[in-house]
């Protein structure tokens, strides 16, 4: 939870397609298949046929000619590149699973208390090992994205139905405290209050996952009973360290939507939508577990 390298995955490759906004070129020096420009070219995106073809022109009347030259070119959806609708739609449908198997796990965790633990480790692992091998595979794999959304929403489930029943109405605060932050980063890095640039990306990457080690540490000193059962978190030091996670999940968001408006003006193919929404949503569960420690342990206190 504490890292995201899927947009580390879109910014090194997002270069490679950058040719995709470019103008294309004039003349013969145009990139093979790219659309010629000159004189008489029509629109890109409109059917092209070879030039010297016999009857290329002479087979079309002069409203079909007019007609075609008139129409405007081809948009990002029509070229196969990744838009921001794409991005939300697949944000919504990852969104979707996970809530909806997070629903399951509440109600399943709900009257089985004895089987919570299990299911969130299951789900915290096996999400954290998916996010990895989604990130590093070649292609964009839909099923281990979905899997992951699936996992991911059992751990949810599991771990806010076992600190709801404890910190009474703690998942509230923490749903409300997640949404109004994400909103505020968005406002924000749109306006330009949040810079994100390649150093900012380096040193965040740094300590994301300097977090991640210090977060399966502390899991397994909570499981030895250390500070009954919170580990490294139990006292101040505790609320400290819960702040510092809900700034590192919070600039977290940041990151991804500088990613992700850096991949559609570079023209990143449509798949990309399932990668740039699968690291959106895992941002935003990440801020989510941090606001419930949080808020948990203040009670605690």
């Amino acid at each position: 939870m504490a890292t995201n390298p899927v947009f580390n995955r879109i910014d090194k490759e997002a270069q490679q397609y950058a040719g995709f906004n470019q103008a294309p070129q004039q003349g013969y020096g145009a990139p093979q298949g790219a659309p010629q420009q000159g004189y008489g070219a029509p629109p890109q995106g409109q059917p092209q046929m070879p030039m010297g073809y016999p009857g290329a022109s002479e087979s079309m009347s002069p409203e079909q000619l007019e007609q075609m030259y008139r129409q405007a070119p081809a948009g990002p959806a029509q070229t196969g590149r990744v838009t921001l609708d794409d991005v939300v739609m697949k944000s919504g449908m990852i969104f979707g699973v996970v809530v909806v198997m997070a629903a399951l796990a509440w109600n399943f965790v709900g009257a089985r208390p004895d089987l919570g633990m299990p299911i969130w480790l299951l789900g915290m692992f096996g999400s954290l090992g998916l996010s990895f091998a989604i990130a590093f595979k070649k292609t964009v794999s839909i099923p281990l994205i979905m899997a992951h959304a699936v996992l991911q929403g059992l751990f949810l489930g599991a771990v806010s139905v076992t600190f709801n029943a404890v910190y009474d109405g703690v998942v509230t605060t923490a749903v409300v405290a997640t949404m109004a932050t994400a909103a505020g980063m968005f406002i924000a890095w749109k306006v330009g209050f949040i810079k994100v640039t390649s150093k900012s990306r380096r040193i965040f990457g740094m300590m994301a996952m300097g977090y991640l080690v210090f977060l399966l540490v502390n899991l397994g000193a909570s499981f030895m009973g250390f500070g009954d059962g919170w580990g490294i978190y139990s006292g101040p030091l505790g609320i400290i360290i819960s702040l510092l996670g809900v700034g590192l999940a919070s600039y977290s968001l940041a990151v991804d939507f500088d990613s992700i408006d850096r991949g559609i003006k570079a023209g990143a193919p449509e798949k990309y939508s399932w990668l740039m929404g699968h690291g959106l949503i895992a941002s935003l569960v990440w801020l989510y577990i941090e606001f419930l420690r949080l808020f948990a342990i203040l009670q605690n206190n």
